[in-house]
Order: structure tokens, then C-alpha cells, then sequence
């Protein structure tokens, strides 16, 4: 590990939790980069391979700032750009050279991609026995759907998700995030990490894989195993919960708020602090049996009450007396929650074309990462191409070859263009 690579591994005088592996990325789009992004916050040495002649595809989605995308922008800090052409015979052989010199490639594409380049995990395993290789699909790699390409809201559907999310009338939804790919990124780097401390004992690396659709069934909890012990098939019940009543989201004067009087006593505190106090020996809601049998008569009882009063005013009145309660806050109200920047979810970097830019944090605290989990911008496209080549042992010679041939491009700083 070089001087530099060392110096970006350590934080406020900390040595990062994964400093010193090095992860080879030829992921592209969401899945594959959030989980190199995960492994990049924690201290890896990541260095994103993207294709020329246009990069990362997720480089063209909108909604951009000032010409660059922000799906880019939320799933790739912290690492280090090389960009490459891998149609190019030299470039194909450039890849095979680099894996065999780091501990991690983590790669998204297509069941049957990567071996038809020459670049199968039997291939650089046998080069390089230490590697970990981590895959994601879309449906696995094999089996009747292995050839499904992976999108996230086909997944989300397919996994049983969306039968389980959105409101009776309303039907199937999907989660208003990328769930699928999200997941499989969390999944496959949790994957990667029980790999790496394998290898500490065994010595070798190992295959991990995943999927969207693995990611989200394992996804489906206690709606899973409701299933699998009961034979019942949930169906959506909104903001409700399934077994609860009153639990869910409610109207107030100014917006929606989520209540979890989960108990018989902050059942009856409810009561109380609404006026209701009659409505704890009805024989409707007399127990939590019964007030689920009547909880839409119920809901409109409780909501005309609160709609006396703001959500943040109710908020604090039930969390006051022990009862569960918070507002229904959209991305502007979170990002200016008090807690929210309490709990340092948000961080600065400077990006050289956009200036100081925001970043959503890595929600794992740990002491060594004191110094906080977003360290570099994500790269320009071949930012790193020079540097990059050089830590893996290129000399300058064949990295000017290399250039030359068009083989790989370096970002010219003065510009906005790769260059040769």
C-alpha cells in the first residue's frame, strides 16, 4: 500500500476499519456501487473501474446538479475513478492484471458477462487465490430466472414486496427508494466483510454473491414467516398496522402522525390525554381484539380530536405521558429535524466542479470513524487513471503506453472532457 493510500486510510489519527484492502469495482448503476460506497466509508481502498467511452450508465440519469447526476453523486464517495475501455483486447487484459492485485472485486453485471471476458471468478481465482469475488444479479446467477436482467421495481414485485406494501384500495406499491438494490448492496457487503475475516484464518478468498431478489425476500420478516408457519397470504394495509389498533398514521391540523399506543396502558392514556375517556369501556374498543374489528369508526373518532392540534403539538403531548409517537416529515422537514443534524446525517465535501457538496452520511458510528464516513467527492470520470496505475506498480512508461493506445484516459483537470 503506498504513502497516499495509507494517509487516505486514516481519519483524526485513526486507522480505518478496513484499511489496507483493496476493492477492484466494476459495478455500475445502483446495487453494485452502494455496496463499493459501504465498503469505501469504512476505510477500503475502492477504485471504481467505469467503461469508456461515457462511464458509470447511472451517469446519465437525472436529476442533475449542474450537469452531474445526483444518483451518481449519493452512491459513489470515497473512491477512486479509473476509466477504461473494456472492448479494447489490452484493456480486458489490463482488468485480469489488476484483480490479481486486490482483495475484493465486486462486479453487477449480467449472469455470464464477466466469463465471456475472460474474467470469471474460476479465472482470477486461480490467479489470485486470495481474492474475495462478489457478485450481484438480479435473480441469481443461475436457475430459471438467472437470465432476468435486474431492475428494482421488477424485483420488488417478484420478491412479494410490493403484495405486502401499499394501501387495501390502492393495491400493490412499490417502496419509494430502490429497495431491491439498495439491499442487495447492503447484503453483498456484509457478504464481503464475513469474507475478508474468513480469509484471515483460511487464507483464500471465497465467492459471495446475492441478489435483488434474494435481498428482498430476505427482506419479507415476519410477513415471511407469517406464510411459511400460518399458510396465510398478507395482503397491504397501508399505514395500519396488521395486528394493532389504534397504530398507524393519523390526520392532524397540519399533517400526518404516526401513533404506537402498542399497549392496554397506552391505550388508556390515549384516551385521556384525547378527551376520550368514555371510549376505554366501549364495548367496540374494549380490547385490542375488538378495536380491530372497529378500528376505521375508531380512527375517525381519534382524528377528529387531533385535528384540533398540530402534529409536533401532539408529538409532544403522547411522548410526554410514554406514548410512541412522531411526525410524517418529508425530505425538507428531516434534513432541518433538529435530531437529524444532531446525529451528524449529513456531511460536507468539497467536489472540484460543484463546490461544497452535501452528502447523505454513513449511518455506522464507530470510534475510528470519528473523523466521519465522507472523506473524498466521487470521482470525475478517469480522475485517478495515472494514480491509480501507478499503486498497482505500472510504471510510467506503460502507463503512458497505455494512454496513448487509448487503452484508459486521465481527466484533464483544466477541462471538463477525459483526455488521452
Amino acid at each position: 500500500m503506498s504513502a497516499s493510500t495509507a494517509q487516505r486510510n486514516t481519519v483524526s489519527g485513526n486507522r480505518l476499519p478496513l484499511a489496507g484492502i483493496r476493492v477492484f469495482d466494476l459495478t455500475r448503476a445502483l446495487a453494485g456501487p452502494f455496496c463499493t460506497m459501504i465498503l469505501a466509508d469504512l476505510g477500503a481502498e475502492v477504485i471504481k473501474v467505469e467503461p469508456l467511452p461515457g462511464g458509470d450508465m447511472i451517469r446519465a440519469w437525472g436529476p442533475f446538479d449542474q450537469g452531474i447526476s445526483a444518483y451518481y453523486l449519493s452512491t459513489n464517495r470515497n473512491k477512486r475513478g479509473l476509466a477504461l475501455d473494456f472492448r479494447h483486447p489490452q484493456g480486458v487484459q489490463l482488468l485480469a492484471r489488476l484483480a490479481a492485485k486486490s482483495d475484493v472485486l465486486v462486479e453487477n453485471f449480467k449472469p455470464g458477462t464477466m466469463e465471456a471476458m475472460g474474467l470469471g471468478y474460476e479465472s482470477l481465482s486461480a490467479a489470485n487465490n486470495r481474492l474475495i469475488y462478489a457478485g450481484i444479479t438480479g435473480f441469481g446467477r443461475t436457475g430459471p430466472a438467472g437470465h432476468w436482467p435486474g431492475f428494482d421495481q421488477i424485483a420488488q414485485g417478484y420478491s412479494g414486496l410490493m403484495s405486502v406494501t401499499g394501501m387495501p384500495e390502492t393495491g400493490p406499491t412499490r417502496v419509494g427508494v430502490a429497495i431491491g438494490d439498495l439491499t442487495a448492496g447492503m447484503w453483498a457487503a456484509i457478504g464481503v466483510l464475513a469474507a475478508v475475516i474468513a480469509r484471515t484464518t483460511s487464507g483464500v478468498g471465497q465467492r459471495v454473491e446475492t441478489s435483488l431478489l434474494a435481498s428482498l425476500v430476505g427482506l419479507l420478516s415476519v410477513q415471511g414467516q407469517r406464510y411459511l408457519s400460518l399458510n396465510e397470504i398478507p395482503a397491504p394495509t397501508g399505514n395500519t398496522h396488521p395486528v394493532i389498533a389504534p397504530y398507524g398514521a393519523f390526520e392532524t391540523k397540519d399533517g400526518p402522525l404516526n401513533i404506537a399506543p402498542a399497549t392496554p396502558d397506552m391505550w388508556l392514556k390515549l384516551c385521556d390525554l384525547l378527551g376520550l375517556e368514555p371510549l376505554s369501556a366501549d364495548p367496540r374498543f374494549v380490547d385490542n381484539a375488538m378495536r380491530m374489528q372497529h378500528r376505521e369508526e375508531l380512527k375517525s373518532i381519534i382524528e377528529a380530536k387531533l385535528k384540533l392540534r398540530t402534529r409536533h403539538e401532539w408529538t409532544e403531548a403522547m411522548l410526554a405521558i410514554g406514548i410512541p409517537a412522531g411526525p410524517i416529515n418529508n425530505l425538507a422537514d428531516v434534513f432541518a429535524d433538529a435530531q437529524v443534524q444532531h446525529c451528524g446525517l449529513v456531511e460536507e465535501v468539497v467536489h472540484p466542479l460543484l463546490g461544497t457538496l452535501k452528502q447523505l452520511a454513513n449511518p455506522v458510528s464507530m470510534d475510528s470513524l470519528d473523523g466521519g464516513s465522507v472523506r473524498t467527492p466521487p470521482p470525475l470520470l478517469g480522475e485517478h487513471t495515472r494514480a491509480v496505475l501507478a499503486d498497482y506498480g505500472l510504471a510510467a512508461t506503460e502507463i503512458d503506453s497505455l494512454l496513448s493506445a487509448g487503452v484508459v484516459t486521465q481527466y484533464d483537470a483544466t477541462g471538463s472532457t477525459v483526455q488521452k
